[in-house]
Order: C-alpha cells, then structure tokens, then sequence
C-alpha cells in the first residue's frame, strides 16, 4: 500500500472513530434510544442529527471555498446532487420500515456492536442480505433497466 492509500485509510479510521464515539457518548447506539424517538417519546436523536448536519453543512460550505480538492484523493470537490424520484420514495421507505422494526441505522449499529450489544449482529447481518438482495430488486425498480 503506497503511502496516500494509507494515509488516506488512516484519516477514514479517525472518522470511523469520532463517528462512533459521538454515537456512543450521545446514546443514539442504543436501539431502545432510537425507538423511543420513532415512538415520539424522546426527542434526542433530532437534536443529535440537527448537531451533525450544521457542522457537516457548514463544512461543506467552507471547505470548497478555500481548498479544491480532496486532501485525500485529490478529486476536484464539487456538489453531487441526487435527483428525486422513486427510487428515493421506495428505498426510504425500505429504509424507514427496517430502521422501525430493528430500531438501530446502521452506523449506530455498528457503534452499537462496539458497545456489547451482540444481538445487534442480526440487524447487521440483515443489512448485507438486504443489500445483496437489492441487486435482484432493483431491475424491478428500474423498469427492467
């Protein structure tokens, strides 16, 4: 491995931690947590998010503005934006059915795991099925495309 590859590796390993401690220290890897928020009983996770998406927000509005490109890859930065369509429609609502019934998203189940939950490993291991799987349902989605 050259010495960007690892660099690079390195930087996504100190994301991967503050990602997990930040799950952690604010509870939102505990599915019971999170199953509160969807039953409308606590209000956490929305103030957790909303933390989240300033910081990120504000650092995707800065960061271009002053370097442009990745320090990493040196892919030039820009802005991908997702069209809206059914694909959004029918993937979020698998989404939001799958984050009811296993009460976890899946970074916070993998910070979960982290923190002992180990019967969280069935909400993992669901997720790479269904992620599998969708290989075979989206020619479905697409039209046959």
């Amino acid at each position: 491995m050259n010495l960007d590859r690892a660099k690079f590796h390195f930087v996504v390993l100190i994301g991967g931690l503050i990602f997990g401690a930040g799950l952690s220290i604010s509870n939102m890897s505990e599915p019971e947590v999170v199953l509160s928020f969807l039953q409308f009983k606590d209000f956490g996770l929305i103030f957790v998010m909303f933390g989240a998406a300033m910081v990120t927000g504000i650092g995707f509005q800065l960061l271009p503005k002053t370097i442009h490109e990745s320090v990493l890859t040196k892919e030039e930065l820009g802005r991908r934006v997702k069209s809206f369509d059914k694909k959004v429609v029918i993937g979020g609502t698998i989404f939001g059915i799958g984050w009811g019934l296993s009460g976890i998203c899946p970074g916070a189940a993998y910070a979960s795991l982290g923190t002992g939950n180990l019967p969280i490993i069935s909400a993992i291991a669901g997720m790479f099925v269904g992620a599998y799987l969708q290989t075979y349902i989206r020619p479905l989605v697409d039209g046959g495309k």
